[in-house]
């Protein structure tokens, strides 16, 4: 059994481990560092440990400092949330090694699919369709390499294989670049994830981006919870996401599904997952595999009823999937916002004092944040605040109570994109479903 849990992570998502924690009857540690000490999770947490100063490096990521966090608390398991150690082999490794229960996939897993040229091997394998590309790392073999860029066809875009996170790629639209963003891209892959492996694929150009939500139990069980939409994005960054996604046929989402659920027992994976696709004329290219829960799962849990970070944990302790595929049931449709402590139209970042703060509420509205009147948002971090949630039985009716809430929230002292999450709602593209990747990047003129 699972008794107590470490919240290896900060922010929204630390919240919500502890509020299904709670949930479960399962006791919390809360890490902090020296400047997250008044973090919603740590005032409500049973236990915290400060594991070091405002740095990620040396607090988040400082996998002694949570080692040992787990071992003077007596804690039995580690939830790494989303974003910091959440996909690292190494440290899943050091966990379970260290007599914990890691809450997430095995260390071999993460490994796996972290690498992206083995994870694409790995799909293929199992029969998921894949963008076309190089098939393994490309060599330093200059005309090889343009060869293989003339069969692909341009344009094509250079990615590192280690990389993630929208960083370690670069778009090429003629064999005069191609050269030249090889070099740079090895050498940005090397200095960003000591990991020079590159790799190439065809660059489609307008492309939505879906992925499957799946779950997967030690016992070779594996459903999926449908598809998000994540195409509204900026950098490669996420903006809003909705669920199910527009367009996309019962029957398309049952073969779709299947393929990713079967994938999972193939590659024995355990725990919550995602399977990330660029969609483009009525066709699904496997992209990633995401080894954790993520930051718009709220969407699916909204439709599906289902409480991903719940089953989670379930999992880990060995429990197996209480449902089948067939008791799987969507309804409704839901559609998520970030809110960033930001600059609606220059995206810089906006630390400082929430002197005011009211979450939105209403019939269908969630908000997980873990802001509060006089809370202090530090510059160390990631500028997402909260996310706010909207749910409707039609996307239309969830689009409408979506522009509500957005009107309701009020955060002051510090700039958010609330604005930004405005025009989208409002923008006759977004409301008939008709936008791509690029999309809101255009728009925004960058």
């Amino acid at each position: 059994m699972i008794d107590k849990i470490v919240i290896a992570n900060r922010g929204e998502i630390a919240l919500r481990v502890l509020r299904a924690c709670k949930e479960l009857g399962i006791k919390t540690v809360a890490v902090h560092s020296d400047v997250d000490r008044d973090l919603k999770h740590v005032l409500l947490a049973d236990e915290t440990v400060c594991i070091g100063p405002a740095a990620s490096a040396q607090s988040y990521l400082n996998v002694p400092a949570l080692i040992s966090a787990a071992e003077i608390t007596d804690a039995s398991a580690i939830h790494p949330g989303y974003g910091f150690l959440s996909e690292n082999a190494d440290f899943a490794e050091r966990v379970e090694q260290s007599g914990f229960i890691f809450i997430g996939p095995k260390s071999e897993t993460i490994r796996l699919m972290g690498d992206k040229v083995s994870a694409i091997a790995a799909m293929k394998e199992a029969g998921v369709p894949c963008v076309p590309g190089s098939d393994g790392p490309l060599g330093d073999d200059d005309t090889t390499n343009l060869r293989l860029a003339k069969r692909i066809g341009y344009p094509i875009i250079i990615k590192a294989s280690g990389g993630g996170g929208g960083r370690g790629m670069r778009e090429v639209h003629s064999e005069a670049h191609l050269l030249n963003a090889i070099a740079l891209t090895r050498s940005e892959s090397k200095q960003l994830f000591a990991n020079d492996v590159i790799y190439m694929e065809k660059f489609l150009e307008n492309p939505r981006h879906i992925e499957f939500q799946v779950l997967a139990d030690q016992h070779g069980h594996a459903v999926h919870l449908g598809e998000r939409d994540c195409s509204m994005q900026r950098r490669h960054q996420k903006v809003v996401e909705e669920a199910p996604a527009p367009g996309i046929t019962p029957e398309l989402r049952a073969k779709m599904g299947k393929i990713c659920s079967d994938a999972c027992i193939r590659i024995g994976y355990r725990g919550a997952g995602t399977f990330e696709f660029l969609y483009q004329d009525g066709k699904f290219y496997f992209i990633e595999m995401n080894t954790r829960i993520q930051v718009e799962h709220t969407i699916t849990e909204q439709i599906s009823g289902i409480d991903l970070v719940a089953e989670q944990i379930h999992i880990a302790a060995g429990r197996p999937l209480p449902f089948t595929q067939q008791d799987i049931i969507l309804n409704g449709h839901a559609i998520e916002c970030r809110i960033n402590a930001e600059d609606s139209r220059t995206f810089m970042p906006s630390p400082g004092l929430i002197t005011h703060y009211h979450a939105p509420g209403g019939a269908g509205i969630r908000m997980d944040s873990h802001v509060y009147s006089g809370y202090r948002v530090p510059p160390n971090y990631d500028s997402m605040i909260g996310k706010l949630i909207a749910y409707g039985q039609t996307r239309k009716s969830a689009i409408a109570r979506m522009q509500t809430a957005l009107g309701e929230i009020g955060i002051e002292g510090i700039n958010t994109n609330v604005e930004l999450q405005k025009a989208i709602m409002d923008d006759t593209h977004f409301q008939i479903g008709s936008t791509n990747i690029h999309y809101l990047e255009k728009k925004l003129g960058l």
